[in-house]
């Protein structure tokens, strides 16, 4: 029995981490499946560690191939204690961010190119990739002015990044929805939460209806 990789994409400020936490318990209710919920980077211990020095705003030095390196390290030990056990296990994992996540970001808006990027995951992933993936899309402008308004812990360092870096990797995300058809449903982001969840979860039903069935 096969499990199914779910992940959540999307630009800061999108809403992945509200959907995945308003999606959960609807997958794991509705589900004939273990439904495990998770995120990168982070995830476990040690991709959690590596998270708070990547996110770090005092960490401004980090240099972008370190950042990048970081990501894929931190994506290796999830992987091997999280997604590929439980995958084993014929359960759903439900993932804010993966490999996309670096591609847009460090590929693009860090500017070091998608291919390089992919070549780092390539090696900490052994090739996994998701089955699926949902990827929310909001405007640039948008998204910054959402977490500006709605963090109240402050922003991490990427956050902090201008305009023009947040377009770079809304660009490339949609190059990837563009590239990946069959693998990726955009959802529209300034829509209601609700009405994302819901799109969200009925793109999922009708995607892997046997993951539905008693």
């Amino acid at each position: 029995m096969s499990g199914l990789f779910i992940t959540i994409e999307g630009p800061d400020g999108a809403g992945k981490t509200t959907a995945l936490n308003e999606l959960f318990p609807r997958l794991e209710k509705e589900t004939n499946r273990k439904v495990i919920a998770t995120r990168e980077p982070g995830g476990v211990r040690i991709s959690e560690k590596i998270r708070d020095l990547i996110l770090d705003p005092n960490n401004e030095e980090m240099d972008v191939r370190t950042e990048a390196l970081l990501y894929a390290a931190a994506r290796r030990q999830h992987l091997i204690e999280v997604i590929m056990p439980a995958l084993a296990a014929g359960h759903i994992v439900l993932c804010d961010r993966f490999v996309d996540s670096s591609l847009a970001y460090q590929g693009a808006g860090r500017r070091i190119g998608i291919e390089s990027v992919a070549q780092i995951n390539e090696f900490a992933t052994e090739g996994l990739q998701p089955d699926f993936t949902l990827y929310l899309d909001i405007d640039s402008d948008e998204g910054l002015r959402r977490i500006q308004t709605s963090r109240k812990a402050g922003i991490d360092r990427l956050e902090t990044e201008g305009l023009e870096f947040h377009q770079r990797v809304r660009h490339a995300y949609l190059k990837l929805v563009e590239k990946e058809p069959e693998r990726f449903s955009l959802i529209h982001a300034n829509q209601d939460v609700q009405e994302v969840v819901n799109e969200c979860y009925t793109i999922i039903k009708i995607k892997y209806p046997t993951f539905f069935e008693e």
